[in-house]
Formats: C-alpha cells, sequence, structure tokens
C-alpha cells in the first residue's frame, strides 16, 4: 500500500508538471541546452512525456511500464538541468546553488521512483 500511495503522489507530481510545459514554456525554453534542436517542440515532447507517465504509474496495472518510463525521462532531462546550473552562474545568481542541489535531487528522485516498482 505504501508503494501505491507514493505511485499516486508522484503520478499527480508528474502530470502536473508536464502540464505546466504547457502553460508556461518560456521557463523551459531557459533551460534547455542551446545544441538541441527544436527546443519549444522538445519543451512540448517533454510536458507531454511527464503527463504519460504520471498517468501510468497511477493505476497498479500500469506502475512498472511508467516506473522505468520515468526513469528514462528523469534520464533524458537531465542535460536541461545542468544547463539551468550554467544558466546562473552565468549569471551569477543565487539560484545558482538552489540549481547545484537540483541535481542531486533528481537522482535521488530517480531512486524513489525505482521504489515504487511492485
Amino acid at each position: 500500500m505504501k508503494n501505491s500511495k507514493s505511485a499516486i503522489i508522484t503520478g499527480i507530481i508528474l502530470i502536473l508538471a508536464g502540464i505546466n510545459h504547457f502553460i508556461m514554456p518560456n521557463f523551459y525554453l531557459q533551460i534547455m541546452p542551446p545544441y538541441l534542436p527544436f527546443p519549444l517542440a522538445l519543451v512540448y515532447l517533454s510536458g507531454f512525456a511527464e503527463i504519460i507517465c504520471g498517468t501510468l504509474l497511477i493505476p497498479q496495472k500500469t506502475r512498472n511500464w511508467g516506473v522505468w518510463l520515468t526513469i528514462a525521462l528523469l534520464i533524458a532531462v537531465f542535460p536541461a538541468n545542468v544547463q539551468m546550473s550554467f544558466n546562473e552562474y552565468e549569471n551569477d545568481g543565487l539560484l545558482f546553488y538552489a540549481s547545484l542541489i537540483r541535481l542531486p535531487v533528481q537522482l535521488l528522485f530517480i531512486y524513489w521512483v525505482y521504489r515504487i516498482r511492485k
């Protein structure tokens, strides 16, 4: 039951984060690594992928698929988190330190999702 609650909470968080890609795409465009083509399309694609992953985590029948796809997604978007750190460093922003904390937190989130599997 504990994993079910974690899966549902994580699923809802991912769905909301995915929806946010469509509401606030400019935020995500700012952290898109410059070497990737079609940045706006990738923002929308990653938002759609987050919605799909979150949706798959909620029902027990699709949870394993959701876990592995979410892990793959979190690995795929990791370069954007690194880019955010570079951007904040170049801007001498206070968010630089927060962005550095986010990098290992992303790894912990991957582990969290891994533990949800049945």
